[in-house]
């Protein structure tokens, strides 16, 4: 009997490498995309965030709480993008049987692009969201989050040699 995705010698088919590769790539951008809307906004996300800086700082200030809070948000931005970016590299990298040299960076750029991509739309989205606002700034701030997951990846892969 030959179980789904494996040929008749057991290997995975091309199509259930493919599934298996894209698919964490579609729900984290399911869930990215369910962030930005009302349920992201900086309202909610003070709801549970403030009682959690109080605890941990009583005398925090309405300023500092601020401060607190906008760097959360973006560093959020920045690790969630640095994920995107290294789910689809290694979406576009399983499964592929063409073997690129070790110093290609195509997986990478390509990466990039479609993590930049994905920012753009994101905030193309959020400008629908009342509780939303577009911002070219955090477009910056996503890539740059692509960026520094990719390279990590790469420095990873670099010392596991």
């Amino acid at each position: 009997m030959i179980n789904a995705g494996l040929s008749a010698d057991g290997r995975d088919t091309r199509s259930a490498r493919c599934i298996r590769a894209w698919l964490p790539v579609v729900a984290w951008m399911s869930l990215m995309f369910t962030m930005s809307t009302d349920l992201g906004s900086a309202a909610s996300t003070s709801r549970f965030l403030e009682p959690l800086v109080r605890w941990l700082v009583p005398q925090v200030s309405p300023e500092m709480f601020a401060s607190i809070h906008y760097l959360v948000r973006k560093t959020a931005h920045l690790a969630e993008y640095a994920i995107l970016a290294v789910l689809v590299r290694r979406a576009l990298t399983v499964g592929v049987e063409i073997r690129l040299p070790e110093q290609s960076w195509r997986p990478e750029l390509l990466a990039l692009a479609w993590a930049g991509a994905f920012a753009m739309s994101d905030e193309f989205h959020q400008s629908f969201v009342a509780s939303r606002g577009a911002s070219v700034r955090d477009v910056a701030i996503d890539t740059a989050g692509a960026a520094i997951g990719l390279a990590i990846m790469r420095i990873a892969m670099w010392f596991r040699r």
